[in-house]
């Protein structure tokens, strides 16, 4: 898989752009501010319909316009498909295939698969949960376009149930709609664990395929270390069963969301379901095939490098993964061979550059490694030229 041609309007910096790609390695090189990584987040955007930089669409339109469109020319097996998205702000977003219009804009999510890996992706080692949950869901869903779905049921009922605690809450200090509201919310109990009970389910079945990968990545980057060194570990906010069916799950969900409602009623939030969960990222300490010592946590414990590793290693696991399930992802690296020492700029370079389409940004030519050496674009001033001048 891989894209032949990106068109952009009014997206970011761009009131037009037309970029014509290949297979293969290609370098977009240009100063900080010039617009390189907006083309790059533009094709991540068609893969997820959200942005690895912002959390709304509206930074995504250019300043003064209503709306963006993203184009895309995508082949796969030889055959060329013409994926847009219009990004509304405020409003409906509006996608199409070969010209003809998607029921709903979602439909579109994981027709084009990209796996992104940049700078701030530190914040998976380093950040809160809700970056490493986040991390998790979005491969859920390149994985099974439909959990795109299920996520939005899952966070409206978790919206609407939070509303109701607060309600209720304040209503055992003395408001008289109390009955109604905890009423209401015994619904919104089985609404959320039975959401909950799949989401969950789904993540721990991802954690489970994704751990050989990222102990293999971990040890292709980080120096001297084996392939016991990494490991990650799924961390519910409520104890499991250890048969993982669905309605076991949701059962565990339901008699927690009940356990716990006092101190939910309390504090107006859901404390119960995978909202809360973690994603546990550990390094051995010891050393050896079988004997790994003790595991501490990548969080608080590893060192600057250790963390880029294990950044790094969940992006080319991520990578792995989906490869594995079927067609190539696009893989790009935004700017992140200017954040690597040489040993590991030249151990990344080796492992991706038989990808079918890698997209590298950088500030300057040097930081591009000559493994990936391929078309090369120069960024600046909002224009994109080829090197040939084209």
């Amino acid at each position: 898989m891989h894209v032949s041609h990106l068109s952009l309007y009014d997206f970011r910096s761009y009131p037009v752009a037309e970029v014509a790609l290949e297979p293969g390695a290609t370098a977009l090189v240009g100063r900080n501010g010039q617009g390189k990584t907006n083309l790059v987040e533009a094709i991540d955007y068609l893969s997820r319909l959200s942005s690895h930089r912002v959390a709304s669409d509206a930074p995504l339109v250019r300043a003064g316009a209503e709306r963006a469109v993203v184009r895309a020319a995508v082949v796969r097996e030889g055959r060329t498909a013409v994926l847009e998205v219009e990004i509304n702000p405020g409003r409906s977003n509006r996608a199409k295939v070969n010209r003809s219009a998607l029921p709903r804009s979602r439909e579109l999510i994981g027709l084009v698969r990209t796996v992104l890996f940049a700078p701030d992706d530190l914040t998976l080692v380093k950040g809160d949960p809700g970056d490493r949950r986040r991390f998790l869901d979005d491969l859920l869903v390149l994985r099974a376009p439909r959990i795109a779905g299920l996520r939005a049921d899952y966070d409206r009922v978790l919206r609407q149930r939070n509303s109701l605690l607060k309600t209720a809450g304040a209503a055992r200090r003395g408001s008289s709609s109390a009955e109604g509201a905890l009423a209401t919310l015994s619904v919104w109990d089985s609404h959320l664990a039975s959401l909950g009970a799949e989401l969950l389910v789904a993540r721990l079945d991802l954690v489970d395929a994704m751990r050989p990968y990222v102990a293999a990545a971990y040890a292709a980057v980080a120096r001297g270390a084996g392939r016991d060194a990494a490991d990650l570990e799924y961390r519910p906010s409520v104890e499991l069963p250890d048969q993982r069916d669905l309605p076991q799950v949701e059962k565990t969900l339901l008699a927690a969301l009940e356990d716990r409602r006092r101190d939910e009623l309390d504090r107006g939030v859901s404390l119960v379901g995978p909202h809360r969960d973690e994603l546990l990222l550990t390094l051995a300490t010891g050393s050896g095939p079988v004997d790994v010592g003790t595991r501490l946590p990548v969080k608080g414990y590893a060192s600057h490098g250790e963390s880029w590793s294990f950044a790094l290693a969940l992006r080319l696991a991520s990578y792995d993964l989906l490869r594995d399930d079927g067609d190539d992802p696009i893989l790009i690296l935004d700017d992140v061979f200017a954040e690597l020492d040489s040993t590991r700029r030249d151990q990344l370079a080796s492992l991706v550059a038989d990808a079918e389409q890698v997209l590298v940004t950088a500030a300057v030519p040097e930081d591009v490694p000559a493994a990936l050496a391929g078309r090369r674009y120069t960024v600046a001033g909002g224009e994109v030229h080829a090197e040939d001048g084209s």
